[in-house]
């Protein structure tokens, strides 16, 4: 079998997706699915329809296309803001987005009004981790603007936690996105269908005591398919934390210096020189993987295996004994390394179990 290659059960994804549903119905919280990180592929996006989904969710216009092109029905939501120069393409893919630019919303409304159809559109709030978002101060003009708008029609409001600058979702800013959800039905008369609260890092303040408010949807990817929250990377009791895993293949095997030596210059990727103390011959292991593959900061190795180092194309590993070449080492991901590796074209992509 080809690798390097990433490996997803599609009974463990399954399984993470229903039970993920299951608990967040319990809170009156629907979930989006969201497909980004495996690049809307739509057999896995159809083990998330029929886990119970509500939507599919991704960043990528082309991958909203490729899960249409596939017979893929389900209602889907452009969780990234369209950029103007494929709002045509939004509008035509059916998908509803998510949006904070006015000119942006304005594109959109063309683009609708062109094409004999109507666009919905989530308004997002910025809540403190200063990623996408309207200021609250902001809201009410935003609202005005996009319901002056032929051919777009208000479908929520939501906000992005945790993402850029680690900001926890909590009581305080859930409760603020419910305020402002209020305060917008109050001042324009309309009732807000889409309350989206955020994202995977949402799970302990969903699964947490407590009211959800006014919040009534979260788009889930790492957590389904990891199985873990993104706060602590913590695995989330009852879930699957293996169903996707990265394999590579074993290149060298051999005796070498724990050190290297010589004059010690930058890396080919700006490291410093080396780290550590001398601990004198090592069995060093070379796999076929490096940066152009994946993160490798975010590979979890098996028991035995510790990685060391990497370049482009080359993960260097310390193992407890000589490893034969061909060998193949299965490693867990990060979502990062998860994302960078389904996103080389080097690196395969192996469905197991499920429904393909």
């Amino acid at each position: 079998m080809s690798s390097p290659r990433v490996e997803i059960d599609l009974d463990k994804v399954g399984h993470n997706a229903r039970s993920l549903v299951e608990r967040a119905g319990e809170r009156g919280i629907s979930v989006t699915g969201v497909t980004k990180a495996v690049l809307g592929l739509p057999p896995l996006a159809a083990v998330f329809v029929s886990s119970g989904v509500v939507a599919l969710g991704d960043s990528r216009i082309e991958n909203i296309e490729t899960m249409r092109a596939a017979g893929l029905n389900h209602p889907m939501v452009l969780i990234r803001s369209p950029m103007p120069s494929q709002v045509d393409r939004v509008v035509a893919s059916g998908a509803i987005s998510l949006g904070t630019n006015s000119r942006v919303m304005a594109g959109l409304a063309r683009a609708a009004c062109d094409q004999g159809v109507e666009h919905g559109v989530v308004l997002m709030v910025e809540l403190g981790d200063l990623r996408e978002g309207i200021m609250p101060e902001r809201l009410g003009v935003a609202v005005a603007h996009l319901l002056s708008l032929r051919g777009i029609r208000l479908r929520g409001l939501g906000a992005n936690l945790a993402c850029r600058s680690g900001i926890a979702p909590d009581a305080v800013n859930m409760a603020e996105l419910s305020a402002c959800v209020e305060r917008v039905e109050r001042e324009f008369g309309l009732e807000v269908d889409i309350v989206t609260g955020g994202n995977s890092a949402n799970l302990l303040w969903a699964f947490g005591p407590g009211d959800s408010g006014r919040v009534n949807n979260l788009r889930l990817g790492e957590s389904i398919l990891l199985g873990c929250e993104p706060l602590r990377r913590q695995p989330i009791p009852g879930l699957h934390d293996d169903a996707v895993v990265l394999v590579a293949e074993v290149i060298e095997s051999s005796r070498k210096p724990s050190r290297p030596w010589g004059r010690v210059e930058q890396s080919a990727f700006g490291a410093a020189g080396p780290t550590g103390d001398d601990r004198g011959p090592v069995w060093q292991t070379i796999l076929a993987l490096g940066h152009q593959d994946t993160d490798p900061a975010g590979l979890v190795p098996p028991r035995g295996v510790r990685i060391v180092g990497a370049s482009s194309d080359h993960l260097i590993t310390e193992t407890d004994r000589r490893l034969n070449a061909g060998t193949e080492i299965r490693f867990g991901q990060s979502y990062g390394a998860f994302m960078r590796a389904m996103t080389s074209p080097y690196v395969a992509t192996v469905l197991l179990g499920g429904l393909q």
